[in-house]
């Protein structure tokens, strides 16, 4: 029966069910969005090109792992973490006899992979890698046109690039790759029988010339593994492992792709491309933190929107439910039919915003692929779980609001609620007043704890948690907020003469109304101003430290793979030159805790650089290869201090212990880990390096500088200043990807601000009818709208701009030690200022829809 009514209810009162179905609909879109992202993260696959022909790929291990054991209660827990390097890790070559001498063995194929740009006019629009010609067999490569590569001058091209760059046989083609761009002869154009590769372009060498390319003796990138016919794929594996194992003096199984601490890796069907595109191995973490971070924040913005959005249609309807009560209608009865409407509409919006988030879903997959975030190589996962969990979030979301915005009216007596549907309770529930303070005592806590953060991957999180937990607090005050402010702004809006009363009379009479447009509306502001803000904070405080470290007075700076170290050597050479310092970036992992490392070339680097230290000497740094300095956060986090040991896990896996010879304070501008240049690039997939710092004479002068290197494709010789530039450009580029991941959420809330402001006009036609009839003319009431929505931006912009200004601040403080967050005024007047043109149009646009029926038809129509 209830079912009956709850059906009923919702044709009778479609305009009023209007604004929660339009806020559930957009929060399943976002949750299936969201979800198919997290799924791409966890499922996503990696399909592998270069290694088609080869069933079995036998690779290194390609993660930093750390066991941990427990003992608790008499029973010992063990458990296995793991997280990727950030460059390739190596084989040694030795393996490959092994790996051949397995019976089932058909052919074993060393595979070398490494850096190879060729220069040509429009670049190649993918990653480009070089390889030796014998490793051709794993795509299949054939040639089509010429011959195979035997000379260290001779290069074969694939017949993508060969189309592209309209190259052929005989055709002299410049290389960018690890050492110094050298000019090929095209010897031969390569074709797979699978087709043109999709996702990257391949250039093959000679042997002997990848293997100095690579720059790796002894070492090999991959092993292809061809099984004889009729061999089982999975035996075969099995017996490789074992063989490694053996070949390791590990225990039987060291080598399987499941053990946490092996050696190598056997990878086997799909697992093959997170050997051949690390990248997308990579991105897969990115996006399960990315789609989990934005999934989260999402969930709990949708919870505030659709509680107050179910609370002001409950509100709305407080006549009729009182009316229930008092024929006799059990709180338990009136629970149950409010909880069949919310389901009712829930399931209707959540099957539709779930079908909606796919298409939604695969736009936003798209736009991180064209931005970077995610690489083209991993391919988007797609099924019908995040359509069920967006429905399931949808039904408990709407269930629970529901039954939350009912308790106070199925609960009091009939009499009562008759007495409230007609006039609005001088002050909110105290459960509601506690459970705002207690929440807004929990938002100070994760200020004060955010306060305290000092990493981005640790302080994104509360930032935006806070965020949502502070305006809850606003959602639940908000009434004695907005008579509070009330109270302030009766003075300025009585000089707008009757319609700024009639609009103070509505805020102190109708708070709980004007409280449920205020929420959504500081929401936005709170939200928006924190995501656009967040970035600069940080950007400008790193590019300022690096700035006041910059001593160098030019820099050398590749708009292709890096600056190689033949230019570096040329620029030495120029008299007046005092010191030339060139830098290569990285990760390394200190643990599982990962690290943004530098390695510096050690001659004249005080004279190029400055990182402030604050102790100990960068003297050492520059005489002993295995000293390290630290940023003050690595050294806080980890214990150390000059003269500690270090041990820690270089890009490609390989283990070292360094001594800590200096602490420094400008780690954001510089990173936390400072070594020495050879140091790091040995042991990078790009060992050229990111800039070169040149401290010269007032006499040696930018042409010269430039005329030096214009023998180096790319290269350009800056300023200190357009080195800044070049940074906040980057910065901002970086920044896009979480403009665009929190600039779903910030539409969500802005199409709430619209749907809450909508309901909230739309259902006081009877209340405009009275003053129509009472003597006030169309416009006064479009006036009073207009104020009333003024007042409402004010109170909304001074508590989302307090919430946000009290994040921000706290973010500073851990982020930079400063506290001093980056809020650019016209960005912060833009932000407001859509808000009021939100709030603005939503008010008017409903208010004439509510004005277009006669008053005495309103007047004389039931009730």
């Amino acid at each position: 029966m209830m079912l009956r009514y709850a059906l009923q209810t919702i044709r009778d009162r479609k305009g009023g069910f209007l604004g929660a179905f339009t806020a559930l609909m957009c929060a399943a879109a976002l949750i299936t969005a969201c979800g198919t992202l997290l799924e791409t993260g966890l499922r996503g696959k990696i399909a592998t090109e270069r290694y088609a022909a080869a069933p079995l790929v036998v690779s290194a291990d390609q993660n930093v792992h750390q066991t941990t054991v427990k003992e608790k209660k008499g029973k010992t827990k063990v458990k296995h973490k793991a997280k990727p390097v950030a460059e390739r890790a190596w084989l040694p070559d030795r393996l490959l006899p092994t790996v051949r001498a397995v019976p089932g063995v058909q052919s074993a194929v060393p595979e070398l992979t490494f850096l190879a740009q060729p220069l040509v006019k429009g670049g190649t629009g993918q990653a480009t890698y070089g390889h030796s010609w014998e490793s051709a067999p794993l795509t299949p490569f054939s040639l089509v046109q010429g011959r195979a590569p035997r000379a260290a001058t001779d290069v074969v091209v694939d017949q993508g690039l060969a189309t592209r760059a309209h190259l052929a046989p005989g055709d002299r083609l410049m290389v960018q790759s690890t050492q110094s761009p050298q000019t090929y002869t095209v010897t031969g154009i390569a074709a797979s029988s699978s087709g043109q590769l999709k996702r990257q372009t391949s250039l093959f060498f000679s042997a002997a010339e990848a293997a100095r390319l690579a720059a790796r003796p002894g070492q090999l990138s991959a092993i292809g593994v061809v099984p004889e016919p009729g061999v089982d794929v999975g035996k075969l594996k099995a017996d490789i492992g074992e063989a490694l194992a053996v070949a390791a003096g590990g225990d039987r199984g060291a080598a399987d792709a499941d053990a946490p601490r092996s050696a190598a890796r056997i990878s086997t069907g799909d697992a093959r491309g997170a050997v051949e595109f690390l990248d997308a191995a990579g991105a897969r973490t990115k996006l399960v933190s990315m789609g989990g971070a934005i999934g989260g924040t999402s969930l709990l913005v949708a919870v505030l929107v659709v509680v107050g959005t179910f609370a002001l249609s409950i509100q709305q309807r407080h006549r009729e439910l009182a009316l229930l009560r008092a024929i006799a209608a059990t709180p338990r009865q009136v629970r149950k039919l409010i909880g069949r409407e919310a389901l009712l509409v829930g399931a209707v919006a959540g099957v539709l915003g779930s079908l909606a988030g796919l298409p939604l879903g695969a736009w936003l997959h798209g736009r991180f692929v064209s931005m970077g975030a995610i690489p083209v190589t991993l391919e988007r996962a797609v099924s019908v779980f995040p359509m069920f969990a967006a429905v399931a979030a949808t039904l408990l979301g709407a269930w629970g609001a529901a039954r939350i915005s009912a308790r106070r009216i199925s609960r009091i007596r009939p009499a009562e609620a008759m007495a409230e549907s007609a006039v609005e309770r001088a002050r909110p529930a105290w459960g509601r007043v506690v459970a705002g303070l207690l929440l807004l005592v929990g938002g100070i806590v994760l200020v004060v704890v955010l306060s305290g953060l000092r990493t981005e991957p640790a302080s994104t999180p509360v930032t935006f948690l806070a965020v949502v937990v502070l305006a809850s607090s606003v959602s639940l005050l908000g009434p004695l907020l907005v008579k509070g402010a009330a109270a302030l702004l009766a003075g300025p809006l009585r000089l707008a003469g009757s319609g700024g009363r009639l609009a103070t009379a509505n805020l102190r009479g109708n708070a709980a109304r004007m409280a449920a447009a205020v929420t959504p509306l500081a929401l936005l502001i709170g939200m928006t101003c924190t995501v656009l803000f967040v970035q600069p904070t940080l950007g400008d405080a790193a590019r300022a430290q690096a700035r006041e470290g910059l001593r160098a007075d030019w820099v050398l700076v590749a708009q292709g793979p890096g600056v190689p170290a033949r230019a570096a050597e040329k620029i030495r050479t120029i008299h007046g030159v005092d010191a030339t310092t060139e830098i290569v970036r990285t990760t390394v992992r200190v643990g599982l805790d990962k690290y943004a490392a530098q390695g510096v070339t050690p001659a004249g680097l005080a004279r190029t650089w400055d990182p402030d230290v604050t102790r100990g000497s960068l003297g050492p740094l520059t005489r002993d290869k295995n000293a390290v300095a630290v940023s003050q956060l690595a050294a806080d986090q980890l214990g150390l201090r000059p003269g500690s040991p270090l041990k820690l896990t270089l890009g490609d896996g390989t283990p070292a212990i360094l001594t800590v010879a200096a602490v420094y304070a400008r780690g954001l501008g510089f990173g936390d880990v400072t070594l020495p240049h050879d140091l790091l690039a040995h042991h990078m997939d790009n060992p050229l390096a990111s800039t070169v710092l040149v401290s010269a004479a007032s006499t040696v002068t930018q042409s010269e500088l430039a005329a030096v290197v214009k023998e180096f494709p790319g290269l350009s010789v800056v300023t200190r200043s357009s080195v800044d530039r070049l940074q906040a450009d980057r910065q901002r580029a970086g920044a896009e990807v979480n403009y665009l991941a929190m600039g779903l959420v910030l539409a969500f809330t802005a199409i709430a601000v619209v749907n809450t402001l909508a309901m909230s006009v739309s259902e006081r036609f009877r209340e405009f009818a009275m003053l129509r009839l009472a003597g006030a003319t169309r416009r006064q009431v479009l006036r009073m709208l207009r104020l009333e929505a003024v007042a409402v931006l004010l109170i909304a912009a001074v508590l989302g701009s307090g919430i946000s200004l009290a994040v921000l601040t706290a973010f500073s403080v851990g982020m930079t030690g400063s506290a001093a967050p980056a809020v650019l005024p016209l960005v912060y007047v833009t932000v407001v200022g859509v808000a009021g043109l939100l709030a603005l149009v939503a008010t008017a646009l409903s208010g004439r829809m509510a004005l277009a029926v006669r008053p005495v038809e309103v007047a004389t129509s039931k009730q």
